[in-house]
């Protein structure tokens, strides 16, 4: 396995609150013994990462450095360190890893352990390297995991583990000391800390512990009426959080908890577009406009699947496991500390695939009609998306070259009828000489702002976009209306990998395409997307003020203010 991918995906799957009922040592051996598919596929994935892992750890005795795993950047990383004791656990627990039980195995984690006690600071934090130095939030990333990898390692009966135990239970209760007084960045970052301490609550009962995690509750969970945390980070921290809440309210005893986490869940079967992917495009932190798959939810869609009885969560687990089976293995700790997840999930029940659903606190729109949908985003230089099956349009953007600052993007998106509507207003001034008794003496133009010179020949531009529902798919009118002879050009961005037809190559660009007149088409995967009538009156694709490309095929249609074009996807 690609060093740098594994470190990758390793630190999505740190991101996750550990959820264990105190169990005994004899379910737990008992249990494994009826592991069921899912589960032992699941495992056979995560020993891959195991000997990935152990493949960077530094061995050499002398080394100042030994224990420590370097990450995908070559530097010797705390999470990825942790990352071996995580996966290590789950196969010395696991008994169809080839890691079970083993001794060698658990030495690598006794030096990895070292190496994080060695490397915490004197309050108990770890370092983030790419971002948070002597970081809280980060620490209890870590411990949130490493108390789940301590009772499996506890609970395997692998020869030797009290040395290795004791080292981890030095970092971690040293670790106890930072959480209970450090502070956090962002919102997911409360429930993080609040979850670790939790979880170190359960093996070393702590009146701190849980005076913090109630002190950061006090806060109120985060969700909106859309079903939607803060973040809106659809990929990375919502279901982050789902997981955590899980944790908090089952370790606590507060089931409250997780009625935001059911919300959550809910409203994200509407973001699921008809290829299993995750719609991503109105996130606030760095999954923005990713392309992702739904592993990080399987945990919460399948708890509450089998505690609620909900066919609908069930399906879903389903279509997570024919779309991203492989990558559920970065949680696999989750289902080894809870049996109760093995059983066969309820009856499934029809999920959501004909609908239109407006999240106004989101400023988006979806529209889905089985195997094709789009999303309609506010705030945003993307503004529309089309997939059809495997065939995706990316994104749709427009600009014009008005005194360079006509990327479009709309504040909101309005409902008219069957009409979305998303508007810009823009105005262009010039500016008179500054008012003579304040001007500065030294000419100093900074001391002279424009705020305060009186304008004159002001230009403008308002550019209205209407998005309509066609028989067979979507359609965009793009209108202008003010200053003319203002070069314009719409973006068609589609998604690496397919096959464009009826479009001109556009000379001296890596994939840049003019779409002249009739239509185009993309095909990739055996699905087509259509799109046209084009327009192309000039070759300027680099207007001034437009957001540079993307690296992507694009398809650009062109003309001049006052610009009016309608074009249809189906």
């Amino acid at each position: 396995m690609d060093r740098r991918h594994f470190v990758k995906t390793g630190a999505l799957a740190l991101c996750a609150a550990p959820v264990m009922p105190a169990a005994g040592l004899g379910l737990v051996r008992q249990s494994a013994d009826q592991m069921p598919e899912w589960l032992r596929a699941m495992v056979g994935q995560a020993d891959k990462g195991i000997e990935s892992l152990r493949t960077f750890q530094v061995k050499d005795a002398k080394s100042p450095d030994l224990g420590g795993v370097r990450d995908g950047f070559d530097l010797l990383n705390p999470h990825s360190t942790a990352a071996l004791i995580q996966y290590g656990a789950c196969g010395l627990a696991s008994p169809s890893s080839k890691f079970y039980k083993s001794k060698d195995l658990l030495a690598d984690m006794d030096l990895a352990a070292l190496y994080l006690v060695k490397t915490q600071h004197p309050d108990g934090t770890i370092d983030l390297l790419s971002t948070n130095f002597h970081s809280t939030p980060d620490t209890g990333f870590l411990v949130k995991r490493l108390t789940m990898s301590y009772k499996l390692i506890r609970q395997s009966g692998t020869e030797g583990t009290e040395k290795m135990l004791a080292n981890l239970k030095t970092f971690l209760l040293r670790a106890g000391d930072a959480l209970s007084v450090g502070g956090i960045h962002t919102p997911n970052h409360r429930w993080v800390v609040s979850a670790a301490l939790t979880k170190l609550n359960e093996l070393w009962p702590n009146p701190k512990y849980m005076a913090r995690a109630e002190q950061w509750l006090g806060e109120h969970i985060d969700i909106d009426r859309d079903g939607q945390f803060n973040e809106k980070s659809t990929f990375i921290y919502s279901s982050l959080t789902d997981r955590l809440l899980i944790t908090i309210g089952k370790g606590l005893n507060k089931p409250e908890l997780f009625d935001a986490v059911r919300k959550n869940l809910d409203m994200t079967m509407y973001y699921v577009h008809p290829n299993g992917e995750i719609v991503t495009d109105a996130s606030g932190r760095q999954d923005k406009a990713i392309v992702g798959t739904l592993e990080n939810y399987y945990y919460p869609y399948r708890y509450f699947a089998i505690k609620d009885g909900n066919g609908q969560y069930a399906a879903i687990c389903k279509l997570i496991e024919k779309t991203a089976g492989l990558k559920t293995a970065g949680f696999l700790d989750y289902f080894l500390t809870d049996p109760s997840l093995w059983v066969e999930l309820p009856t499934e029940k029809p999920v959501p695939v004909d609908y239109v659903k407006t999240f106004p606190n989101s400023g988006l729109v979806r529209i889905r009609r089985d195997r094709r949908d789009s999303t309609l985003i506010a705030n945003n230089p993307v503004w529309f998306t089309f997939m059809k099956g495997n065939a995706v349009l990316q994104g749709v953007r427009f600009a014009s070259s008005f005194f360079g600052k006509g990327q479009f993007q709309s504040e909101k998106i309005g409902e008219n009828g069957k009409e979305w509507v998303l508007t810009q207003k823009l105005d262009g001034p010039y500016f008179q000489p500054y008012p003579k008794e304040s001007i500065a003496p030294d000419g100093d133009w900074e001391k002279m702002p424009r705020t305060f010179r009186p304008q004159s020949e002001v230009q403008l531009l308002e550019t209205k976009v209407m998005i309509r529902e066609t028989s067979g798919g979507m359609e965009i009118e793009v209108v202008t209306n003010g200053t003319e002879r203002v070069p314009a050009a719409m973006e068609l961005i589609f998604r690496p990998g397919g096959t464009l037809k009826g479009v001109s190559k556009i000379e001296n660009t890596k994939d840049a395409w003019l779409l002249k007149e009739a239509t185009g088409s993309y095909e990739l995967g055996g699905d087509t997307i259509t799109f046209g009538p084009g327009l192309a009156l000039h070759k300027n694709i680099a207007l001034r003020g437009a957001l540079p490309a993307m690296e992507a095929p694009t398809v650009f249609l062109t003309g001049f203010t006052p610009f009016r074009h309608v074009i249809r996807f189906s």
